[in-house]
């Protein structure tokens, strides 16, 4: 397979519910992405919580991975990453077409998630795929400068004209 920058090749993505020996991959990736990293005991505890807790494998190695907690109403995005060195390729786009469709075949349609004001390229993929901004939490986040604005989206599935 090749893979190109320019669009999504054919990702032999292999997704599998995250698995208490696949925290310390998972807290890897997400040290060397965030400033301001989630700790394995919080992987840990969105486990043991049920949260929908999915790996995203390629080449038999995880590259990223997704946190949702549900209601009986709606679901939100928690945590959501790719491993920096797999940016751009196309995984991103891949890990959130298959949340969308897990939520939804749950029979939820409303999904929220926050962002950093800053994350551009996440900001973009949800847009591409139908949310909508919301709101603006103020000072949500910590910084290097203090604190930084979430923005808050929300995904009607049921709206009409959303296409995944």
């Amino acid at each position: 397979m090749s893979m190109t920058r320019n669009g999504i090749a054919d990702l032999d993505l292999k997704f599998s519910q995250m698995d208490v020996s696949d925290i310390v991959f998972v807290a890897d990736i997400e040290r060397r992405n965030y400033e301001y990293p989630w700790t394995r005991t919080i992987f840990s505890d969105c486990l043991s919580s049920g949260y929908l807790c999915t790996v995203a494998n390629f080449n038999d190695k995880i590259i990223g991975y997704s946190v949702v907690s549900t209601t009986s109403h709606d679901a939100q995005i928690l945590n959501l990453c790719v491993d920096k060195d797999c940016r751009g390729l196309g995984f991103g786009e891949k890990i959130m077409d298959l949340l969308i469709e897990d939520i939804k075949s749950r029979g939820l349609n409303e999904i929220y998630l926050e962002v950093r004001s800053s994350n551009i390229q996440a900001i973009a993929l949800y847009k591409k795929k139908g949310f909508e901004l919301i709101g603006v939490r103020q000072n949500y986040y910590r910084d290097h400068n203090g604190r930084e604005d979430a923005k808050v989206f929300f995904l009607n599935t049921k709206k009409i004209g959303y296409k995944q």
